[in-house]
C-alpha cells in the first residue's frame, strides 16, 4: 500500500503521519467550506469521516453550547480524533465513533448539521450514504461537503490514479446525489483554488 492510500483509511505508522498532516495542510479548506454553514451557539453537528478531528474541534468552537459527534470507519482516526478533542469528550460535548457512514449508529432527526470535508470521494453506494446523512439531519438541517478536488483541473485525475478507491465528483455530479437522496436548496460554491463546497437541505416536515 502507498503512503497515500492513507487518505482514504489510515492505519498503522503512516496514517499516524497522515492524520497530522491532513490536521495541518486542510485547515484552510476547512475554514473556507465552514463560512457556508452557518451555526447556532448550541447546534447539533455530526462530521462524517471525521479523520484526525480538527475540524471536529473547529466545529465545538463554531456553537460553544452545542455538540458535536464525528464518525469514521478508521480505528487509526477514531484514535487521533479522540486525542485530539479529549477535553471536550470529558466534558460532554462530544462523542466520536468507529463506524459506517452507510449505517450511522446515530439517532434519526438529531442533528442540525452534518458536515463531510475531504472524504466522500472514498464513500462506498454514495445513495446510501446520502439516505442516511438525510435520515440523521433534523428537519430544515443542512449537509455540508466540502472537498479540495472538484474534477476541474488536470491534477485531479493525478490523484484518482493514485488512491486506489478514489471518486472524484463534479459540483453538479454531487448535486443530482443530494436531490435524489431527498435534499432540497442545494447550493454549488467554488473559489479560484479550484475546491467545491455543496451544501443541502432536509426538506421540513
Amino acid at each position: 500500500m502507498s503512503f497515500f492510500e492513507n487518505t482514504r483509511k489510515p492505519t498503522g505508522l503512516g496514517g499516524k503521519v497522515m492524520l497530522n498532516m491532513m490536521n495541518l495542510f486542510h485547515a484552510p479548506l476547512a475554514d473556507w467550506g465552514m463560512e457556508f454553514l452557518p451555526l447556532s451557539s448550541n447546534a447539533k453537528v455530526l462530521d462524517c469521516g471525521c479523520g484526525g478531528g480538527a475540524n471536529i474541534r473547529k466545529l465545538l468552537k463554531k456553537c460553544p453550547q452545542g455538540v458535536v459527534k464525528g464518525v469514521d470507519y478508521s480505528p487509526v482516526s477514531v484514535e487521533k480524533a479522540r486525542r485530539h478533542n479529549a477535553a471536550a469528550i470529558g466534558s460532554g460535548r462530544c462523542v466520536i465513533w468507529q463506524g459506517s457512514v452507510e449505517r450511522i449508529i446515530f439517532a434519526s432527526d438529531w442533528f442540525d448539521a452534518v458536515t463531510a470535508f475531504e472524504t466522500v470521494y472514498f464513500w462506498p453506494n454514495l445513495p446510501q450514504c446520502f439516505r442516511e446523512v438525510y435520515r440523521v439531519l433534523k428537519p430544515g438541517g443542512t449537509f455540508l461537503i466540502c472537498n479540495e478536488s472538484s474534477g476541474d483541473t488536470d491534477k485531479d485525475e493525478k490523484w484518482t490514479e493514485i488512491i486506489g478507491g478514489m471518486t472524484i465528483y463534479s459540483g453538479d455530479e454531487l448535486k443530482t446525489f443530494l436531490e435524489n437522496a431527498g435534499f432540497c436548496n442545494v447550493q454549488i460554491h467554488k473559489n479560484k483554488m479550484g475546491w467545491l463546497c455543496v451544501t443541502g437541505q432536509k426538506r421540513e416536515e
